[in-house]
C-alpha cells in the first residue's frame, strides 16, 4: 500500500464494529490551540471529542478545487459528523487520476485543559480508515504518533500559533511547526502535546481508491492510555450520492489487530 506515510506493509488490521465506549462528539467546531499547520488553513469544521482532558478532532476539506486545483477552507460539514464532496479526480498540477478533491485532517491535543500533563507519546493512537466505498466498513489502522520513526506533523503546545512569514515558533519551516529529522521528532513527541496533519484520500486509502465513483468512507481517531480508550472522534465522507445516511454516534470498536511493518515516512510539502 502506497500512502502519505510512505510505503507501508500493513498486516491484516481488520476492525469490527460493536458497541463503542461512550463519547460525546461536538460537530463543526474548532480545535485547541487552533490550526497550527500550513499558513492560511483556518480553524473550524472539526468533529471533536474532548474527554479526560484530551481533545481529538477530525474533519474533511476541499484539498483541490475542481477548477483551480487550489486548497480551500471549505469543509462541507453537515453538522452530524458527515462531510459531502463531489466525485472526481484532480489531474492538474499536484494531482493525478487517483487524487480526490478532498482530504482528511486530524488534530491531537493530549493536554487541552492543562491538567493532564501528558505529552504526545504518553498515549498510543489508532487512526482508522475504511477504503470500502459501500456502507460496509473494513478498517485499517495506524498509530500516527508512535508508529513511525519520523512524521511531518505540525507540533506544539497550547501556546503555539500558526507558522507564517513573521513569527518564530520553534520548528517553523516551510510555514509549518515541524521536526527537522527523526531524532528531533522523537524528542518533540516527548515534549509537545499537540500534533496535527492533513492527508490526501489516496495516501490513506491506497492504490484501489477511485475518486471518481460515489461512495462513503469512514475515519476514526482514538487515543489509549495503556489498554484503556480515553478519547475517540469519528467522521464519514460522502462522495457524490454514495450513502447519505449519517453515521451513528460512536459507541465502541473492538480492535482485532493493529500491526505495521516496513515503515518509510517521507516529508511532503503541505499547503
Amino acid at each position: 500500500m502506497t500512502s502519505r506515510f510512505g510505503t507501508i506493509a500493513v498486516a491484516a488490521v481488520l476492525l469490527t464494529a460493536s458497541s463503542f465506549a461512550s463519547a460525546v462528539l461536538t460537530h463543526d467546531t474548532t480545535v485547541t490551540p487552533g490550526v497550527i499547520f500550513g499558513n492560511g488553513n483556518l480553524n473550524g469544521g472539526f468533529t471533536v471529542d474532548s474527554s479526560n482532558g484530551i481533545e481529538l478532532g477530525l474533519r474533511a476539506k476541499v484539498r483541490h478545487d475542481a477548477t483551480t486545483g487550489q486548497p480551500m477552507n471549505v469543509f462541507n460539514a453537515n453538522g452530524d459528523g458527515t462531510f459531502s464532496f463531489d466525485a472526481g479526480a484532480w489531474t492538474g498540477a499536484g494531482g493525478n487520476a487517483s487524487t480526490a478533491y478532498w482530504s482528511v485532517e486530524y488534530s491531537i491535543n493530549t493536554n487541552t485543559t492543562g491538567s493532564t500533563g501528558l505529552a504526545l507519546n504518553d498515549l498510543t493512537y489508532a487512526f482508522g480508515f475504511d477504503s470500502n466505498p459501500s456502507q460496509a466498513t473494513s478498517f485499517l489502522s495506524i498509530d500516527v504518533i508512535n508508529g513511525f520513526p519520523y512524521m511531518d506533523h505540525a507540533m506544539g503546545t497550547n501556546a503555539t500559533v500558526q507558522c507564517n512569514s513573521t513569527n518564530s515558533n520553534l520548528g517553523c519551516g516551510g510555514n509549518r511547526n515541524m521536526s527537522t529529522d527523526a531524532a528531533d521528532y522523537q524528542n518533540d513527541i516527548d515534549v509537545f502535546n499537540v500534533a496535527q496533519n492533513s492527508q490526501k484520500a489516496h495516501w490513506l486509502l491506497g492504490a484501489g481508491f477511485d475518486p471518481t465513483i460515489d461512495g462513503t468512507y469512514d475515519f476514526y481517531l482514538a487515543a489509549f492510555r495503556g489498554t484503556t480508550e480515553v478519547a475517540r472522534s469519528q467522521i464519514q465522507v460522502i462522495v457524490g450520492n454514495g450513502g447519505a445516511a449519517a453515521i451513528p454516534e460512536p459507541g465502541s470498536l473492538a480492535l482485532v489487530g493493529l500491526a505495521l511493518a516496513g515503515l518509510a515516512a517521507s516529508r511532503r510539502r503541505r499547503q
